[in-house]
């Protein structure tokens, strides 16, 4: 009986330690994190702009469906998700072009996709991330771990080794993030635009040497499902900035 006392009060410590996963934005310096949290300074207000033009175009709109674009706040904290076979935010948006608007789908990385994207996840902004279940979703998680701690390239590293062991450290004079993807889309200044979570993990690839998975391929949808999850609860800030 005396132990039961221990317990609680382990339990109530482990309970209590705080989390210690970090946003990729709270790495950055205070200059940076000004320009995400300021509209008004915001590099990706353009690709905004042009996303609501996107929203309200022709007969068969985005918003002769769903409304205004307010009324699809929380749907991008749900994604990735199965529908039919996977799909990220990007996906779900191609998808009801080609089959609710009836027109051809965009080029990966289409700067209307982007726009799109972009529009949407900002009217999840200050809500946790809290991607879907389920026993499709659930295998696709594993095989993202697995992906996600399997060494690659000539380099033979991996993503873990990066984003977990070496996370706060410095790579070319930026700081090593811990890999969450609360901010995506995101403008990166190397880029001079929004690009997707599919962009960067394919610069990933690229950055260790290894062979490029094909857009929206069966890896690169596991490994996004696998990230989600990791960074389940987490505060949506979309879209995010980044060096």
């Amino acid at each position: 009986m005396k132990a039961w006392p221990l317990l609680f009060i382990a339990l109530a410590v482990h309970a209590a330690e705080p989390d210690q996963r970090r946003s990729g934005r709270d790495t950055m310096s205070p200059a940076l994190r000004t320009l995400q949290a300021d509209d008004a300074q915001h590099p990706a207000q353009l690709a905004l702009a042009l996303g609501r033009e996107l929203w309200n175009a022709g007969a068969k709109s985005c918003a002769s469906c769903h409304g205004e674009p307010e009324t699809l706040r929380g749907a991008a904290a749900r994604y990735p998700d199965w529908d039919r076979g996977l799909l990220d935010l990007p996906g779900r948006i191609q998808r009801c072009r080609v089959r609710h608007q009836q027109q051809p789908a965009w080029a990966p990385e289409a700067e209307p996709l982007l726009a799109l994207a972009a529009l949407v996840a900002q009217q999840s902004r200050g809500l946790p991330l809290q991607p879907r279940r389920g026993a499709e979703l659930d295998e696709a998680a594993t095989r993202g771990q697995r992906l996600y701690t399997t060494r690659i390239g000539a380099l033979n590293l991996s993503c873990a080794q990066c984003h977990d062991e070496r996370a706060g450290l410095r790579l070319g004079g930026s700081l090593i993030p811990q890999a969450h993807v609360d901010d995506y889309p995101v403008y990166r200044l190397e880029w001079q635009s929004l690009g997707s979570l599919q962009r960067r993990l394919r610069g990933c690839l690229s950055g260790v040497r290894a062979s490029v998975w094909d857009w929206d391929s069966a890896e690169l949808l596991a490994l996004e499902v696998y990230l989600a999850r990791r960074s389940a609860g987490m505060t949506l800030q979309p879209p995010g900035v980044r060096p």
